[in-house]
This record gives C-alpha cells, sequence and structure tokens, in this order.
C-alpha cells in the first residue's frame, strides 16, 4: 500500500477510491496544514506533496492540521517531482486560475468531482494538482494533466489560497457522495405539530375571542373566523409552540380574573 493509503483515518471513505490531492511545490507549512483540514472535513485522506519547500515533515503543517487531520500529514507520500507524484494516477486533474497555452478541456471543480466519482468506480486512480501558493503551477505541470480545474472567482482577485482551493475541490467530492437535502428544519426538542393539535389550539383562540365579543358584528363573524382559521392553518408550528400559545391565551385569561 502506498504511503498515502491510511487505513486507520475516521470518517473516510475506503481510500482506494479516493482522488490523490497533489500539493506542488508547497511554500508554507500552515497552507500543508490547512489542506488537510480541508481533506478530512470533506471525508479525504490521500495527500501527496511535491519538493515541499521548507522540506518535510514540517512542524507548522503538524500544528495547523491540528488533532485527527494530522493523520494525513502523518501518511502523507513525498515526492521529488510532479510525474513521480501521479505516476501511478490514470487521470489527472491540474488547478489553474491562469490562461494557458495549452489544449486541455477545462472543467469546474463540481464536473471535475462528479468525472473522478465515475472513474473510481471504474477502478481507475486519479489526482488533483494544486500549485504553489505564489505562482500556480507551472506549463511544465500542467501538460501532465488531462483536464484543467477552474473555480470561477473574480476576475479582478483571482488568486486562491492553498488550503482554500483543496477545501472548494474537497467539498465538491463529497456533495457527489452525500444526499443533503437543500433544505431541512432543525428541530430543538419538539416535533411539528398534527393538523389535529393545530385544529384545537384554533378552537381554543376562537371560542375565548367569541366570549370577548371579538367578533363583531355579527354579520362579519363567520368571515372573521374562517380568517382566523387560515391564518393558523398556514403557520408551521411545533408542538412546544402550540403549548406556548395554549399557555399565552390562559394566563392573559387568568390576570383577566
Amino acid at each position: 500500500m502506498p504511503p498515502d493509503q491510511p487505513s486507520d483515518l475516521p470518517n473516510t471513505a475506503d481510500p482506494a477510491l479516493q482522488p490523490v490531492f497533489v500539493l506542488v511545490r508547497p511554500q508554507m507549512g500552515e497552507n500543508i496544514g490547512a489542506a488537510a483540514r480541508a481533506m478530512l472535513n470533506f471525508g479525504l485522506s490521500r495527500m501527496r506533496l511535491v519538493d515541499p519547500r521548507d522540506g518535510w515533515p514540517n512542524p507548522r503543517a503538524i500544528a495547523m492540521a491540528s488533532g485527527a487531520a494530522g493523520k494525513v500529514l502523518d501518511h502523507a507520500g513525498v515526492f521529488a517531482a510532479v510525474a513521480e507524484a501521479v505516476g501511478d494516477c490514470e487521470h489527472v486533474f491540474a488547478t489553474t486560475a491562469r490562461r494557458r497555452d495549452l489544449t486541455r478541456p477545462v472543467v469546474t471543480a463540481e464536473r471535475a468531482m462528479e468525472q473522478a466519482r465515475a472513474m473510481a468506480a471504474e477502478g481507475r486512480r486519479v489526482a488533483v494538482l494544486f500549485g504553489p501558493e505564489r505562482t500556480g503551477l507551472e506549463n511544465d505541470d500542467i501538460a501532465r494533466a488531462n483536464a484543467l480545474i477552474s473555480i470561477p472567482v473574480n476576475p479582478d482577485f483571482p488568486s486562491l489560497n492553498l488550503g482554500q482551493a483543496v477545501l472548494l475541490t474537497a467539498y465538491e467530492w463529497r456533495r457527489h457522495a452525500v444526499a443533503a437535502p437543500a433544505e431541512r428544519m432543525e428541530f430543538g426538542r419538539s416535533d411539528y405539530a398534527t393538523r389535529i393539535e393545530v385544529e384545537r389550539l384554533a378552537d381554543h383562540y376562537e371560542a375565548e375571542l367569541d366570549a370577548a365579543g371579538f367578533f363583531f358584528p355579527e354579520t362579519k363573524a363567520e368571515g372573521m373566523k374562517l380568517n382566523l382559521r387560515a391564518l393558523w392553518g398556514r403557520m408551521t408550528l411545533t408542538r412546544a409552540e402550540v403549548q406556548t400559545f395554549h399557555g399565552i391565551l390562559r394566563q392573559i385569561l387568568r390576570r383577566r380574573g
């Protein structure tokens, strides 16, 4: 098993099915650590380093990785050249923000990771190249890639931090694996109220308002009651909220004696 295929990392998918994230000539240990954290956030663990400027291991990278993400660094493979780092891979993506004088497909990070998952399902090994912080990938690096990943950043400020670029790409990998709903309700300690519970609440208010003479004049009473029913019907209430509304009305009546 290559050194960048750990088997004891928590909350990760099968490493053999993951893309390899290759940091090419990274300059700052903090950015390597941030990249490790971003990878593990989204279930990735296979990191390779090409000629890190400050050598390896790097204490600043370890400090920045913090906790479990340090294991990504522990198992990171270190290589002298890009060709060696991607030698066992069958498809290579290269991230770049600059136009290149090379003929290559250019895809979004979303499309790239969609393709990476399809290739992984076929047993094909995939790598993603990330360039050094100051200059990005050189043409010699990109020449070894099958396709380019372009992230639609602000053209007036296109530079992404290494950790940010890794995070965006890792997020897209995870997004194609986890069926996360576009919207959901987060409950505290209560569930949605049932329709009968809302009906009883409406009955409670209608009865007390009727007793207080709210529905006046009589010719408009039915319309007013219907409007209140429609209001309760539009509201999405939890059981706790229904009980709160009951309690509010009871307290008002109690205070009135």
